[in-house]
């Protein structure tokens, strides 16, 4: 490896740490950076990484998410074991989505590795792209670790009604403000696919700073949930999805 390329990469360490470092944290699980950003015009996804010093990595990184996963390897992973004895703690309307955060105990478990889950929240429509085909909508449930980040991706169809999504759209607040306590008995598991096979990739967050310290987990079935609903979400938030990035010499693992 040349020497210009050890500076690059130990430069985008760097700012990957600065975007995980923990004054920034809560922003960063968040989904919210210092400088405004959007997800159109000026503001939008092809100028993140210009908008602040610590958003840079939104366009030298070289391993960002979302992606389109068109191939992938078959491969012998761990089962996804979900651990979410807790319900959603917050509900919030923070201007880029609607989120629910949890408080401790709950914790997703991948093999030898264990994460917190902190919040989940909603994209419109879908960010990861399979075989090229866009769903309607995908949930983010975001776990952390003194590592980093997984998330695990679920990607949303119109359906059959899912009685934990309507309870999330009924109670959504309709502008940005400050956390309200969410409803009795929303646990995150009534979100979740049958089915577990996964896609697993190295990438970022996906909005500002676009920190790579995610182990993006990608379940390949998608949940039902009632078109209105979806209908409903996206009457907030019609579109608040990043387009897929290149996903350079990465390659993407899929369970068998």
């Amino acid at each position: 490896m040349t020497k210009s390329s050890l500076g690059r990469r130990e430069a985008l360490k760097a700012l990957a740490a600065f975007g995980f470092c923990a004054a920034c944290a809560k922003a960063s699980l968040a989904g919210e950076a210092a400088a405004h950003w959007s997800y159109e015009g000026d503001h939008g996804p092809a100028h993140w990484g210009d908008l602040d010093a610590a958003d840079k990595i939104c366009a030298i990184g070289s391993q960002q998410s979302p992606i389109a996963i068109d191939s992938s390897i078959a491969a012998e992973l761990p089962p996804l074991r979900f651990d979410w004895p807790v319900d959603a703690a917050e509900i919030v309307n923070n201007g880029h989505t609607i989120q629910l955060n949890f408080d401790e105990g709950a914790a997703l478990k991948v093999g030898p590795d264990v994460w917190r889950l902190a919040q989940l929240h909603f994209h419109h429509p879908c960010e990861h792209l399979i075989d090229d085909k866009a769903s309607a909508m995908e949930i983010h449930f975001v776990h952390r670790n003194e590592k980093g980040l997984a998330v695990v991706g679920a990607l949303v169809k119109p359906g059959k009604s899912n009685p934990t999504f309507r309870k999330i759209v009924a109670a959504m607040p309709g502008a940005e403000g400050p956390a309200q306590k969410a409803p009795a008995g929303l646990n995150p598991r009534g979100l979740l696919p049958k089915a577990r096979g996964y896609f697993r990739y190295s990438g970022s967050l996906t909005t500002p700073p676009c920190s790579e310290t995610v182990d993006w987990l990608v379940l390949r079935h998608p949940v039902e949930v009632l078109s209105a609903d979806i209908d409903a979400f996206a009457e907030l938030y019609p579109m608040n999805a990043r387009p897929a990035q290149q996903i350079d010499r990465r390659f993407v693992l899929r369970s068998v």
